[in-house]
């Protein structure tokens, strides 16, 4: 994720939607019981959280994806594994 997005994802104004959503009552107790547990202070916290997580996680998993097919074809295409190696070391150096 870059610098920009994650600094908005930080920031604790951001606008909310009420949305509703159907969860078996037991995940709501663990939820519930959990919260205080782990610092939050309630359990609609904690679940924005661990929705938040799964997020974050699927959409690096999916743009290093993106990366590793670009690099595929790029090779495929006849650049070396050196100048390959220049690139992505000047990209993450940003």
């Amino acid at each position: 994720m870059k610098v920009d997005a994650l600094k908005q994802r930080l920031n604790r104004d951001r606008p909310m939607t009420a949305i509703t959503i159907r969860m078996p009552d037991d995940v709501i107790e663990d939820l519930k019981r959990l919260a205080p547990l782990l610092g939050f202070s309630g359990y609609q916290p904690l679940a924005r959280a661990y929705i938040g997580q799964g997020l974050r996680a699927d959409l690096e998993r999916l743009e290093g994806d993106t990366v590793s097919a670009l690099i595929a074809s790029l090779k495929r295409h006849g650049v070396s594994d050196e100048v390959l190696q220049e690139a992505l070391d000047e990209a993450t150096q940003r």
